[in-house]
């Protein structure tokens, strides 16, 4: 291989498409991008975590620094859900293919060519302190392994490895009280008991120990009894405290894993789509998460009637609301919400996608709210999942009972379930064909960004020096120059403008330097638009286009610089020569 040849992306592969990288080696193969392909791979950091590891973000593509519309794609903002990074990295490496070979995906050659003018912002992993106490410990820590709240005298749950085999998991105490037995048909396995069942009976607790345990009382488990954060819960978006929002910390932005994103999100208002990658389920969730479909913009509405297509055809899953079928509490939105702030406050094509479908692999029929599958899985379910982890998981997540004198609890057993790889995060098996698929989906998302254009300048001489010069500028690329119909309302959304720099001629009319010509149509609609009516004559505007022109005195040169915040800028120099 020659010095001028790039390096083969398969020598650059850290293994991310068949396993789940702690920190040390997601580092290792951004940095190793960075390192083979600097003109394609910039690596930053948005800010260092509390534990001291970097928030590692990904520009990929050539020129970096120039402006131009981008998407954003973030993994792992939930510590145990590995995939999204696995996903993330794989889009990433997809791009790089994509500008080193010509191709990817299968992606016609017009699409290919749309994309190389795509800037991706790409975190794999928003939250590596709570994501690498998952994979050493095995711990739930839903975001980040950290309580800094100042009223921790109520006694709570701490997770710990008490019986010293590497792993925090769970405990059982045989109790005749207990909420939960022994499946009959899998030992070991636990459901919730029933009126009929016989004993014994257990309560179950984290692998762990009671911080200000008064001898007698058993405190109930807390879903974030010492990890209280949930950083999906942190975004300014409607954000609500934590008295009305469970995991909300304590302001908006809180945690410094948010407020980099925030941060820099604001300075880049040229994203127009968001990625925000979770596990598991096997579904797609867009807005609005606060109101029903009733109350969106029907032109926003119908483009992600287009993005719910592409996800359904490479992916299998299927899009809903998350207001109409993902709402915990009916009626009772969720606060603070990262995909919720990308649509509301950075005006782009923001939504959730739900990693794995093990509820399809188990044969679960679909119920009527998708938010209903995780309350769903009763004894016979859990049956059919032991008995999948068997023959095709390697046994990872049901782990045999053994017994522990606990120095609080007394007589325990320790073990029971591990959902790190099958449950929270698809086998290893499945990983290559998820991150191919999400890959596929999200690159046709990519592509329909605006793309800003000068199609013809005309320079026409005229009598005493004078010449006119006029502009034609237009929006080829699918998408509107202001992204969403929604958005137009955004402050920092800016209609596109054309400044004009002189050398040597002057402007007739001074106040031509600088004009504001408006937003620009795209040619795509989405689906459902009414776009296809046949009961109409259709037709097509011409809102994509603009027209400038000016009377100019003298000889030299124009400088244009056109275009917005959103969609960058696009430059010429015109020479006039006059008569």
């Amino acid at each position: 291989m020659s010095p001028a040849e790039p390096q083969p992306l398969a020598d650059v592969q850290r293994g991310f498409r068949s396993s789940y990288l702690n920190y040390a080696e997601l580092s290792a193969q951004v940095q190793a991008w960075a390192a083979a392909y600097p003109s394609l791979c910039r690596l930053e950091s948005l800010g260092a975590t509390p534990e001291g590891r970097c928030q590692w973000l990904m520009i990929i593509g050539p020129e970096p620094d120039r402006v131009r519309p981008a998407v954003w794609v973030d993994g792992n903002l939930h510590a145990m859900e590995l995939a999204g990074s696995s996903v993330a990295l794989a889009i990433a490496e997809d791009m790089l293919r994509l500008h080193l070979e010509g191709s990817v995906q299968g992606l016609s050659e017009r699409v290919c060519a749309r994309l190389k003018d795509v800037l991706f912002y790409i975190v794999p992993r928003i939250s590596p302190d709570g994501s690498e106490a998952v994979l050493d410990t095995g711990r739930f820590v839903r975001s980040v392994p950290r309580d800094e709240r100042p009223d921790r005298a109520r006694p709570r749950w701490l997770s710990r490895d008490v019986d010293g085999d590497g792993l925090s998991l769970l405990m059982r105490v045989q109790d005749p009280g207990g909420e939960f037995v022994e499946s009959r048909h899998f030992p070991g396995v636990m459901h919730e008991r029933r009126l009929d069942d016989d004993g014994p009976f257990y309560k179950i607790y984290p692998e762990g120990v009671i911080e200000h345990f008064d001898g007698h009382n058993v405190p109930p488990p807390r879903l974030l009894d010492d990890n209280p954060i949930d950083l999906n819960r942190n975004f300014p978006w409607s954000w609500a405290p934590a008295h009305e929002q469970l995991g909300a910390g304590p302001f908006a932005t809180s945690e410094p894993e948010a407020r980099n994103i925030v941060v820099f999100a604001t300075r880049h208002p040229e994203i127009f789509a968001w990625l925000n990658l979770h596990t598991f389920g096997g579904v797609a969730i867009r807005p609005l998460g606060h109101a029903p479909d009733s109350k969106m913009d029907p032109s926003d509405l119908a483009l992600f009637r287009q993005v719910e297509a592409w996800i359904l055809e490479h992916t299998g899953y299927p899009t809903v609301s998350g207001f109409e079928e993902f709402l915990y509490e009916p009626d009772k939105p969720l606060h603070g919400d990262i995909s919720e702030y990308a649509y509301h406050q950075r005006g782009a094509i923001a939504y959730v996608i739900e990693l794995w479908d093990l509820f399809a692999r188990l044969g679960l029929p679909r119920p009527k709210r998708f938010v209903d599958h995780y309350r769903k899985l009763g004894p016979a379910e859990l049956v059919k999942l032991a008995e999948w982890d068997q023959k095709e998981n390697e046994a990872r997540i049901f782990k045999a009972w053994r017994p522990y004198l606990h120095p609080q609890l007394g007589a325990v057993e320790v073990g029971g379930l591990d959902p790190r790889i099958g449950v929270w995060n698809p086998p290893l098996s499945e990983l290559a064909k998820v991150c191919a698929q999400q890959s596929q989906a999200f690159l046709r998302v990519a592509a329909l960004a605006p793309a800003l254009t000068i199609e013809a300048v005309t320079v026409t001489p005229l009598a005493d020096g004078l010449s006119t010069v006029t502009l034609s500028i237009a929006n080829h690329g699918y998408l509107p120059t202001a992204i969403l119909a929604s958005a137009k309302a955004l402050d920092f959304n800016e209609p596109v403008s054309v400044d004009c720099e002189l050398d040597g001629p002057e402007l007739v009319d001074p106040g031509q330097r600088h004009l504001v010509l408006g937003h620009l149509e795209g040619w795509g609609h989405g689906l459902e638009s009414g776009m296809s009516s046949v009961h109409f004559p259709r037709s097509s505007g011409t809102g994509h286009r603009a027209r400038v022109v000016y009377l100019v005195k003298g000889q030299g040169a124009l400088r244009f610089r056109i275009g917005s915040c959103r969609v960058g800028w696009v430059t010429q120099v015109v020479p006039v020569a006059g008569l």
